[in-house]
């Protein structure tokens, strides 16, 4: 069915309004959640926040293995369940995390699709929520959707996905240098990005930082972690959760940032070629209806 001239106005239109609140969307997100703030105090808040977060390499550091936790089951279980046999990828987030958890959770599932390694039976995968106010219920969501997403099997007895106490957690965290801190503005936790692996004995063994893990470093800090062996660091280009601007003063969260201005772009893009399409037309039009009026 071909489309009305009217049609199509209406549709440019209402691609135009949903760029305009995107555009605000996108100014009050980087607004300090107490309204504007200041340059001076914006720097200062966004120091206070990274200088607390951070990814510390603390190679060779024995796990605390007798740490208790819920997995996704409720079952009370102790970090060396899952030590023993295998090496094991850690992953410490959490599971309502809007932004860089996810990325690493999804981004960690691809570089394993990739692998020709088997979760539960060449390695294990423990996940660790950084929030003690998570529940199982939660932690079960959450595995159900990376067993679904993870493509050769296993993931079910082999990616593990915990819950605990804070005093647990903050224990765990402090041990593989995982800094973290609960920001009550925003209600959500800054923290850095990256895995880490660990030997089967429960050793650090290598840290992989980022949000990108090419397949071919995971084998290989697999490979070295199951004969024991302890890696050298590397180079610790941390991402963050905050950002911040000093153009406008304000900080923000830099994953949705990022979506929000490609958001935008997208619909101003669609917005400029359905215009241009209707400009077109109408001069199409405009000779004919001027002829048709000489006729008459």
């Amino acid at each position: 069915m071909t489309m009305t001239y009217r049609n199509r106005l209406w549709l440019w239109n209402g691609l135009l309004g949903v760029s305009l609140t995107l555009a605000g969307a996108s100014a009050q997100l980087y607004r300090g959640p107490g309204g504007e703030i200041g340059e001076a105090a914006a720097k200062q808040e966004y120091e206070n926040i990274t200088s607390q977060i951070g990814i510390e390499q603390k190679l060779g550091t024995q796990i605390p293995l007798e740490l208790t936790f819920k997995d996704e089951t409720g079952k009370t279980v102790k970090l060396g369940d899952y030590f023993g046999k295998r090496p094991v990828i850690l992953v410490m987030a959490y599971y309502e995390c809007p932004m860089l958890c996810t990325v690493v959770l999804n981004e960690l599932t691809r570089a394993l699709n990739a692998l020709d390694l088997q979760i539960g039976k060449d390695f294990e995968v423990v996940t660790v929520s950084i929030s003690p106010t998570e529940t199982p219920e939660l932690a079960a969501k959450k595995k159900a959707n990376y067993a679904k997403e993870y493509r050769k099997g296993g993931a079910e007895q082999g990616w593990h996905f915990l819950v605990g106490e804070e005093t647990n957690i903050k224990k765990l965290a402090d041990t593989v240098g995982f800094k973290y801190v609960y920001d009550p503005k925003t209600k959500q936790y800054a923290h850095g990005a990256g895995i880490m692996i660990a030997t089967p004995d429960g050793k650090l063994s290598r840290y992989l930082m980022g949000v990108e893990f090419s397949s071919r470093d995971l084998k290989f800090a697999l490979a070295e972690s199951s004969q024991g062996k302890i890696g050298n660091p590397v180079l610790s280009a941390v991402m963050y959760c905050f950002q911040y601007d000093p153009s406008t003063g304000r900080y923000g969260l830099v994953i949705l940032r990022v979506i929000q201005l490609a958001g935008i772009i997208t619909v101003l893009s669609l917005a400029l070629l359905i215009g241009g399409a209707l400009l077109l037309e109408r001069r199409r039009k405009q000779p004919t209806d001027n002829t048709n009026e000489v006729n008459n």
